[in-house]
């Protein structure tokens, strides 16, 4: 089989090249009922205000028992930001201060480590994340847990899952859902044959021996592959899959946008708007593009005291990826749309 081209190939040089440039966001006006499916966009809000470091990949964000947020993201050991208030962002360090080695087989000795997501649950922090290198599907999913989420408190879990050339997936993209029944799901998935799904073991938070399956979620045969990034968030008693279609990691002339499906169930099938499978290359959009705003993607859902909140990454004219944070509201049909 030969190789689709892999969105990671530039996300260090989205994070580490390019020179911080001032933001002063405005609003605009958002259509009520979103956007519509396919490539039509739909006029957005810009991120809300956000301050200090702000300069992310790939984040993922989740809300402490003291009610601040803790922020993770791709880089160099996993860089770790914290905020009390949503807005205000400061470095917090990095998951491992003093590297990763069990990563290196995937990374060719690189300490870059991609798409962690991070979660508060049972009492403590779970980070899963993604160790791979440019045009490879030899990837891997790691998990570690940590008491306090602080820089140097975590614990290597382990392996979860990993790729090569003999299965038809691609094991980066984590996304730790609970469904439900109280059941552990990872979601996951890079270009190849798009977006799986597995069971976990609840006391491990490693995959499931009882039920190894792979299950299909998503998939664009027709767009090159180009689909990943996947996030399962439960509303309203069914399941919403939000991905991001097409190319990251460009800079500004990165086309990434969200999209989403929704199924009565965890495992599928997910079907858009119009009724389309997601497997079948359906998606609805959710964000896109527009005016200074480049590539939105790699999102996060969390719910939050003022309601569902998506976080995501976009592209600046200069290049340079930050930091987007925008509330997440429900339609009259149940679809998503930001504002």
């Amino acid at each position: 089989m030969t190789a689709p081209p892999h969105p990671a190939r530039r996300r260090l040089f989205a994070l580490f090249t390019v020179p911080l440039v001032a933001a002063g966001l405005t609003l605009i006006a958002l259509h009520p009922a979103g956007a519509a499916t396919g490539t039509t966009l739909a006029a957005y809000p810009n991120p809300g205000v956000v301050t200090g470091d702000t300069r992310v990949h790939d984040p993922s964000v989740t809300k402490t028992p003291a009610g601040t947020y803790l922020l993770a993201a791709t880089g160099n050991n996993l860089p770790l930001k914290t905020s009390t208030d949503r807005t205000a962002w400061r470095n917090a360090g990095v998951v491992w201060p003093g590297g990763a080695p069990w990563t290196t087989a995937y990374t060719a000795g690189g300490a870059a480590l991609w798409a962690p997501d991070i979660s508060y649950r049972n009492g403590r922090y779970y980070l899963y994340y993604s160790a791979s290198t440019f045009g490879s599907q030899r990837s891997a999913i790691f998990l570690a847990t940590s008491p306090t989420g602080a820089s140097g408190s975590w614990t290597n879990q382990g392996l979860v899952i990993d790729s090569s050339t003999a299965v038809d997936y691609n094991a980066i993209d984590p996304n730790l859902v609970v469904d439900a029944a109280g059941q552990w799901w990872l979601t996951f998935g890079s270009f190849w044959s798009g977006i799986k799904l597995i069971r976990l073991d609840p006391a491990t938070g490693r995959r499931s021996t009882t039920d190894p399956a792979v299950r299909s979620l998503a998939s664009r045969p027709s767009a090159n592959g180009a689909v990943e990034a996947p996030v399962v968030y439960r509303h309203g008693g069914a399941y919403y899959l939000f991905v991001s279609f097409d190319a990251c990691c460009r800079g500004a002339a990165s086309t990434y946008r969200v999209m989403v499906g929704r199924s009565a169930s965890i495992t599928g099938p997910y079907t858009d708007r119009n009724g389309t499978a997601l497997t079948a290359g359906g998606g609805t959009q959710v964000l896109a593009g527009h005016g200074a705003i480049h590539g939105p993607g790699h999102q996060a859902v969390i719910a939050d005291t003022d309601g569902d909140v998506l976080v995501y990454h976009y592209y600046a004219d200069s290049g340079a990826s930050f930091l987007g944070i925008n509330r997440l509201g429900w339609d009259s049909a149940g679809w998503p749309y930001v504002y």
